[in-house]
């Protein structure tokens, strides 16, 4: 009969399991005993911690991994200079343990139409009613009677750089939120980075200032969808015919058992279906997920599908004034395993972790960045399209002190109510005595024309 172990040594691999609760096989576990010991016998000692029912064993040979019981457990992620937990139900754990299988030995699934068919807009939902209730209530900052897109503009600086870095991050991306916030203000490219990252960056600003830019106007049509999809995929097709078009050719997904829909009448019909649900939906939250689960299945474009529907999640928030989604800290593993999810078992529950999870901490976020910048100045608010356009005028045409003040007087006299134009006036001659180098990106002008009109505005070159 085997000598029993000592309690303590049981301890110490059970407590390695806990850092790893995703699940750890054997060779992990003994490179990170303190002592080594043969391999007989760590098997015994899990073999004694799974019987007594304090660890887990799931998987077959190489594939084996221990974890500790337990109907919820949490995955670990890294980004930046610590981990990231994200808190997982039972059923979206069950997700996981079935992406542990080599692609190869699971299943090949096509596309499933009934997962779309079934789906009855404020009949079926993928958000309990409490959930709905919770992302409401910590979303929904007070603009009532604001137009469309007002919240968007109000942090569009920190959007264009939180939500640009985070989704071409979950891409595979390069860059560093550093260097995403220097191309984007600066128009600086990260040395030795690949052209394709900046591209990418960019692409992902043009699109979130089109979403917000349009807020009135966008929605779940074909106009918002393909007009959003070309320009998130500018410059990065082989085929630039591909660009804003629905698919036409044969697509695969990378490490997945996944086929996609390959006949495009097919594509088309259930594009529209899927556009037609989902504008239907009551609720902005539902309305959200339903977009990041149901875009990214069908696969409508040649690529970049996933980038559309994480910008076109952000439709309901942006019009109704909701904390937008900026997915920022998702581990992208973790996205990766929810989207496979979605491909090859129609199971949501792993997406809809990382979605709440993900909203919740966007929503942290902004109401701190909100906080910071004060309450906004509504005279400023109503009149921030105006401003844009005169100080960018200015800019680009390179005037002096003297003309841009008579420019600006005409200007307004023509556009601004008589009562507010002297304020206008007052406003837009401030905002151009404070412009530097670190905050002329949000007037859409580039470093080229600034520099241009900075000479001129102060006497160091000729004007034009």
């Amino acid at each position: 009969m085997p000598k029993p172990r000592p309690e303590q040594e049981l301890q110490t691999i059970e407590n390695i399991v806990r850092l790893h609760p995703d699940g750890i096989g054997a060779p992990e576990i003994a490179k990170a005993l303190s002592t080594a010991i043969p391999e007989r016998t760590l098997q015994y000692r899990l073999k004694l911690l799974v019987d007594s029912g304090r660890l887990i064993r799931k998987g077959e040979g190489r594939w084996t991994k221990y974890r500790l019981p337990g109907e919820q457990a949490p995955t670990v992620g890294k980004l930046g200079a610590g981990p990231i937990i994200v808190p997982l139900s039972k059923a979206a754990n069950e997700v996981r343990e079935h992406l542990r299988q080599p692609a190869a030995a699971r299943k090949p699934v096509g596309y499933n139409r009934d997962f779309l068919d079934s789906y009855r807009p404020n009949v079926t939902s993928y958000l309990s009613a409490d959930e709905r209730a919770r992302l409401a209530e910590i979303g929904r900052p007070n603009f009532k009677g604001e137009p469309a897109g007002t919240y968007a503009k109000q942090i569009l600086s920190r959007l264009l750089i939180d939500l640009s870095w985070n989704s071409s991050r979950l891409e595979g991306n390069t860059y560093s939120l550093l260097d995403t916030r220097r191309l984007i203000e600066f128009g600086k490219e990260a040395k030795g980075s690949d052209r394709r990252d900046a591209q990418m960056i960019l692409n992902h600003k043009d699109a979130i200032e089109f979403l917000v830019g349009s807020a009135s106007e966008i929605g779940f049509n074909r106009y918002t969808i393909l007009n959003l999809h070309a320009i998130l995929a500018n410059n990065l097709l082989q085929d630039e015919t591909a660009v804003g078009r629905l698919r036409r050719i044969a697509v695969g997904i990378e490490k997945s058992a996944f086929h996609p829909l390959e006949v495009p009448q097919l594509i088309e019909e259930c594009f529209d279906q899927v556009l037609a649900t989902a504008n239907v939906i009551n609720d902005p939250f539902e309305q959200a997920l339903f977009v990041m689960v149901h875009l990214p299945y069908l696969q409508p474009f040649d690529d970049v599908n996933k980038r559309v529907s994480r910008l076109g999640a952000n439709i309901p928030f942006i019009k109704q004034n909701l904390t937008p989604l900026s997915f920022t800290d998702v581990p992208r593993d973790l996205y990766t395993d929810a989207m496979l999810g979605v491909y090859e078992l129609n199971r949501i529950e792993l997406l809809k972790d990382v979605f709440i999870w993900a909203f919740e901490r966007s929503a942290a976020r902004y109401a701190a960045v909100r906080q910071s910048l004060g309450e906004p100045d509504p005279f400023r608010l109503k009149y921030r399209d105006a401003l844009r356009e005169v100080v960018g005028a200015v800019i680009r045409t390179r005037m002096e002190r003297k003309a841009a003040a008579t420019h600006i007087e005409a200007w307004s006299m023509e556009n601004i109510e008589p009562d507010a134009q002297e304020t206008f006036r007052e406003m837009v001659e401030t905002e151009l005595l404070a412009l530097h180098e670190g905050n002329f990106a949000r007037y859409q002008i580039t470093p080229k024309e600034f520099r241009g009109w900075q000479e001129v505005w102060t006497g160091n070159g000729p004007s034009q």
